[in-house]
């Protein structure tokens, strides 16, 4: 039988310190690296600019200048006292708070014209989905597209001997795919197809896709043509957060992002999975 991996142990929390040059991840997927220089963050949006190329296609539909706006909105803070680098894994719900974010985008985007409504396979996100859903009478689409980024550190707590452990060194090799996860190119082909789909599905509508930070970072990132850091702290992408793209036909006219939720934000808990 294997030695048990400490690294998923529940027990007491490490009183070290961690290294000043690494930063607690503060969502459910992220292991962040040493800080990245320019070179590094340069290679990583052109991996997620090449899977934006790879990702688009023609839409489907009439193409005329119609306006349709898709949200991507991150999901509400999940219940994690354990501090677990959940990423994918089943069973992970909001907390009391996320609920209460939750509502507080579906009374934002009450007066909004929603024809379509996306979520992700995670229960985080269909919690998050449930109350706007409510809102304008309509049936979630489950979208696979839209998932957490695929992690190697899924169930692991996070802890600085996480990342010092000499067995892992190899899976953090390069920061720019990254090699600890799901490819950057991978996540911006998935969601930009995701997002294409739903835009032809309500021309000249809104739409909102219930995502995560990591993919939604991602996309519009490479749309900005900006680069990503992997420290989480650095990302554009609070706790029920909407980063909202506009089409003009198929055309990207605009990119903007808004807090809806931004006076609970103090509420919310500052440890992994937040």
């Amino acid at each position: 039988m294997a030695a048990p991996d400490l690294d998923c142990d529940p027990g007491p929390r490490d009183p070290e310190e961690p290294d000043p040059q690494w930063s607690a991840p503060d969502s459910g997927t992220d292991i962040p690296g040493a800080h990245e220089t320019e070179q590094q963050a340069d290679a990583a949006a052109a991996e997620a600019a090449a899977g934006l190329t790879e990702g688009h296609h023609e839409g489907t539909a009439p193409v005329g200048d119609e306006t349709t706006v898709v949200h991507l909105l991150r999901h509400g803070e999940v219940y994690n006292p354990e501090k677990v680098l959940y990423g994918r894994l089943p069973g992970y719900h909001l907390s009391d708070l996320g609920h209460e974010m939750a509502d507080g985008v579906a009374a934002h985007l009450a007066d909004h014209d929603l024809g379509l409504v996306v979520h992700s396979p995670l229960v985080r996100t269909a919690e998050t989905a449930a109350p706007t859903l409510a809102r304008h009478g309509l049936t979630a689409v489950v979208d696979p597209r839209v998932i957490e980024a695929g992690n190697r550190f899924e169930g692991r707590r996070f802890r600085k001997r996480l990342l010092l452990d000499p067995r892992r060194w190899w899976w953090m090799r390069d920061p720019t795919k990254p090699t600890w996860g799901e490819p950057y190119r991978a996540i911006a082909r998935r969601m930009t197809a995701a997002i294409e789909d739903a835009r032809d599905h309500a021309r000249g509508r809104e739409v909102l896709i219930v995502s995560h930070q990591l993919p939604i970072w991602t996309i519009r990132s490479a749309l900005e043509h900006g680069r990503l850091w992997h420290d989480p702290r650095r990302r554009q992408c609070n706790l029920a957060s909407l980063t909202s793209i506009t089409f003009t036909g198929d055309t990207v006219t605009a990119v903007d992002y808004t807090e809806p939720v931004a006076q609970l934000y103090p509420r919310a808990s500052a440890t992994t999975g937040a």
